[in-house]
């Protein structure tokens, strides 16, 4: 199923904030098809949306949980963490789930441009049904972006700007260290500090976020997929991939596109019996 009009994207946002304010929020996006629902009816995978917007005003554990829950049980529907309360590990929790953008409100007219920006290149792909899959690159919400407040970031940028340019390529910390202007060891240890991660579980995410935008969105062959986000090794893709969502490539393929499985299995069964049908006779029968 497709959103009625490609200018048009379909919304759906769930409120949960304290003060009942997402109503505000949502008459930011008058342009598209926006509406208020709950987490039980996202779970049913009838329930179409080109994004969900999740509103916080400040996010607890319940909401959070309610978000993970939601991802597992649709892993291919994009989902934007609209969030009042905002610091530098909610940013990266929300990276880590797996949220396709993080939102830090209010929105101001720059934010709200990029966004739709971002909301366009999704929507172009999803309704198009085009197959080289969702090439977005996010820049780094507030908590991570570089901002004069804090020296660390400032003093990461060049590292960040290179890894969001070539993730899929081979990255060795030496040459981020040296755009940073540091040694390696203290590179290692800044990023791990400003992100919770090391700069290689860092790239690693993006290149997972990577194929499994590319396994819900196309036909593409997982192994050239696993090729295509940086690995060099099909084999250690499926480990590596398994290990980061719990579960194989193709299974999960098969969640994200139940139809064209259906329709794949459909034409082996065809196949099939048309192995089995005895083949026509050439020429009339003669007459007795």
């Amino acid at each position: 199923m497709m959103s009625n009009a490609t200018m048009y994207p379909v919304l759906r946002w769930v409120d949960l904030t304290h003060d009942g304010s997402t109503t505000e929020l949502m008459a930011h996006f008058s342009d598209c098809h926006c509406s208020l629902t709950t987490f039980e009816a996202l779970g049913d995978a009838g329930t179409f949306a080109d994004m969900v917007c999740l509103h916080y005003d400040r996010p607890d554990s319940r909401g959070l949980n309610l978000a993970l829950e939601l991802k597992r049980a649709r892993p291919a529907l994009p989902i934007t963490m609209f969030t009042v309360q905002h610091s530098e590990e909610l940013a990266v929790w929300a990276m880590r789930a797996r949220i396709w953008e993080y939102v830090v409100l209010p929105l101001d007219a720059d934010e709200l441009r990029r966004y739709r920006s971002c909301l366009a290149q999704l929507c172009q792909v999803r309704q198009q049904g085009r197959h080289q899959g969702i090439d977005h690159l996010p820049t780094l919400p507030d908590s991570i972006r570089l901002t004069a407040d804090s020296h660390r970031h400032q003093r990461l940028a060049p590292a960040l700007r290179h890894i969001e340019a070539q993730y899929r390529s081979n990255i060795e910390q030496k040459e981020l260290a040296e755009l940073c202007k540091m040694t390696p060891s203290r590179f290692s240890r800044l990023f791990k500090e400003a992100f919770g991660m090391s700069y290689q579980d860092y790239i690693q995410h993006k290149r997972m976020t990577f194929a499994q935008q590319r396994l819900a969105n196309s036909q593409m062959p997982i192994t050239s997929i696993g090729y295509a986000a940086g690995f060099r090794d099909p084999s250690y893709f499926a480990r590596a991939f398994k290990q980061f969502t719990g579960c194989t490539p193709s299974e999960y393929r098969d969640a994200c596109q139940p139809a064209a499985r259906g329709a794949v299995l459909e034409l082996e069964e065809a196949s099939r019996l048309e192995l089995l049908r005895p083949p026509l006779r050439s020429g009339l029968p003669r007459a007795g």
